[in-house]
């Protein structure tokens, strides 16, 4: 690895993909920081070795890529008081930032600077995320292996080919560790109902939920054929999948899902509206 990367926001995420970076080989000193609060600051010299400093235009300053890695509402004011910094080298800007559209970025930055935006989940943390990965027309091919250098340091990378997509994205990966969790929650609560001591329903639980993931994972990715696998005929599964489609589970995860993305578009709208251009 032969780059330069900038992180605007030293937080978990940031942190997951620098991590992730130096697992794959990118030197630590080929790694700014730009990071407000001074605990983080020296947390990260620490445990990583890498430049960090307050000033982000310092931080960004040479980079050939500059990750976005703040609040959203924070976002306007933190790319304007460094833009005219990256300007002439026009590095690749990729913002890991909900609901910021690339429209909004690239009016700050300026002409010329090519923004790609993406949108990772909270297993990042554990290098297991998925993320997916928008960039408008005319970006070239160095440019999108570079974002897929980075962002695929801490988990799946995979491209929409439009932004309107990263909202069902957010519902569908940004949004579903919670659904797992939520799901092993009540599998939980209803073996202690059943009987089970608790400390065995939840372990059973965990694991399942892991083993599963990972079957999949290193599977052909058939989720369909697993189901199958696993759902012998007048089984125990069957029973239990029967009683799912009853209660027209199927419908009520169609519309969890519609309504987590409707909200992430409210959301983005609403951050359009309250950045100052």
């Amino acid at each position: 690895m032969n780059y330069t990367a900038s992180f605007i926001g030293g937080g978990n995420m940031g942190s997951a993909l620098i991590r992730g970076l130096i697992a794959g080989g990118l030197p630590p000193q080929n790694i700014a920081v730009g990071e407000a609060l001074p605990a983080r600051r020296a947390a990260l010299a620490e445990e990583f070795g890498v430049r960090v400093m307050a000033d982000n235009r310092e931080a960004a300053r040479g980079a050939d890529v500059v990750v976005l890695a703040v609040k959203p509402q924070d976002m306007a004011a933190t790319v304007q008081s460094f833009a005219e910094v990256i300007r002439p080298r026009a590095p690749l800007v990729l913002s890991i930032a909900a609901g910021i559209r690339v429209g909004d970025i690239q009016g700050w930055c300026g002409a010329g600077v090519p923004v790609v935006r993406a949108m990772p989940n909270r297993p990042a943390l554990n290098g297991a995320g998925a993320t997916a990965i928008y960039a408008p027309e005319g970006l070239g091919e160095a440019q999108r292996h570079l974002a897929e250098q980075v962002l695929g340091a801490s988990g799946t990378t995979v491209w929409v080919r439009d932004e309107h997509s990263l909202d069902v994205v957010t519902a569908l990966s940004g949004s579903g560790p919670a659904y797992f969790f939520l799901l092993a929650e009540l599998m939980t609560d209803a073996a202690v109902e059943l009987g089970l001591e608790a400390d065995s329903a939840r372990e059973l639980a965990i694991q399942t939920l892991f083993g599963s993931g990972r079957m999949a994972r290193e599977s052909d990715g058939d989720l369909q054929r697993l189901r199958a696998e696993v759902t012998s005929k007048g089984g125990t599964t069957e029973a239990a999948v029967r009683s799912f489609e009853a209660a027209n589970l199927r419908g009520i995860v169609a519309a969890a899902l519609r309504a987590a993305a409707d909200r992430a578009g409210e959301l983005a709208r609403a951050t359009g509206e309250k950045s100052p251009q």
